[in-house]
């Protein structure tokens, strides 16, 4: 395989004189620019991006945010977010952090000195916190919407009220919702909702804050029942699944009983039907998240976008 090196010494110039004329063209003579471009074609070189964005300024690296690696809700869009990153020739690294401290802020500050651009999800952060990282560099909101910042989320909201129309036509008339996170801007989003697909047709019982995880679903077992619920919207699959583990202890049939929402995976690992499944497509989250961070990054004259991605409900 060609290196600069070899185009170089074909074209008879140095290996610097070399790289200025195919990266910056502006700083090199015309004849020179011909020579070393005639070279590279002769031997089939083909400068990486990652060299071609160095001699912009640019590092090629892009961060993704996160807050935590407990919640498996993550997962999936990091990989989307980093096949995306290598399909258009950027490295994508992942920093955890919470940003609900200054030493978080801090080292925002000094990663941005070190990558071109951040994806960021921060479903609890201040908004004035996410105001100052994202004029760090160009950024991409994940998972929340943020005026002038742009972002992607999953359509969740519209998903948990269709399910919530969706069981009142089916004829449950009282219906709890087990929350995520205080203070998580889906969780909000969610909750109103909710809240407005059943003013007038149904009681809702709201219950949380609940981290996203499978002991959550013990936890509020106990509550889901004495709220005489006969359905449950669930923030999270975790929760769900310790849900209808502890509902199952206790006797009470699911769904006959309680109708407990999950995603697919879950209800086919457990041969359960008569479940509704909220399927969030994490790996297009993270491919239309890097998408609009490359178009930030690459066009002349970016805009700001703030995509929704639909987000399907199915009963198994």
């Amino acid at each position: 395989m060609a290196t600069l090196d070899d185009v170089a010494q074909l074209a008879g110039v140095s290996k610097a004189t070399a790289s200025r004329a195919l990266a910056r063209p502006e700083l090199v003579k015309p004849d020179t620019i011909l020579r070393v471009r005639q070279a590279a074609g002769t031997l089939g070189f083909e400068p990486s991006r990652i060299a071609r964005a160095l001699a912009r300024g640019r590092t090629g690296l892009v961060a993704m945010v996160v807050p935590n690696l407990e919640n498996s809700f993550f997962a999936p869009i990091i990989e989307g977010a980093q096949l995306q990153a290598e399909e258009a020739g950027y490295h994508l690294t992942i920093t955890v952090r919470g940003l609900d401290s200054s030493s978080d802020q801090d080292a925002m500050e000094r990663l941005a000195g070190q990558v071109d651009g951040f994806l960021l999800t921060a479903p609890q952060a201040h908004e004035t916190v996410i105001r100052r990282v994202g004029a760090l560099v160009p950024t991409v909101l994940i998972e929340r919407e943020a005026v002038g910042i742009p972002s992607v989320i999953a359509d969740s909201p519209t998903a948990f009220a269709s399910l919530a129309a969706d069981f009142v036509r089916r004829g449950h008339t009282s219906i709890a919702y087990i929350g995520g996170p205080g203070g998580s801007w889906p969780n909000l989003m969610r909750t109103e909702a909710i809240t407005a697909a059943l003013e007038g047709t149904a009681n809702l019982t709201v219950l949380g804050p609940f981290p996203p995880l499978a002991e959550s679903g013990f936890e509020v077992c106990e509550a889901v029942i004495n709220s005489g619920a006969t359905a449950v919207i669930v923030y999270a699959a975790p929760i769900s699944l310790g849900l209808m583990f502890a509902l199952k202890a206790r006797g009470v049939s699911v769904p006959d009983g309680i109708v407990v929402s999950g995603d697919e995976r879950m209800s086919r690992a457990m041969a359960v039907g008569g479940i509704p499944s909220i399927d969030v497509d994490g790996l297009a989250v993270g491919r239309a998240s890097m998408q609009l961070l490359t178009r930030l990054l690459e066009s002349p004259t970016p805009t700001v976008d703030q995509v929704r991605l639909p987000v399907p409900v199915h009963w198994s």
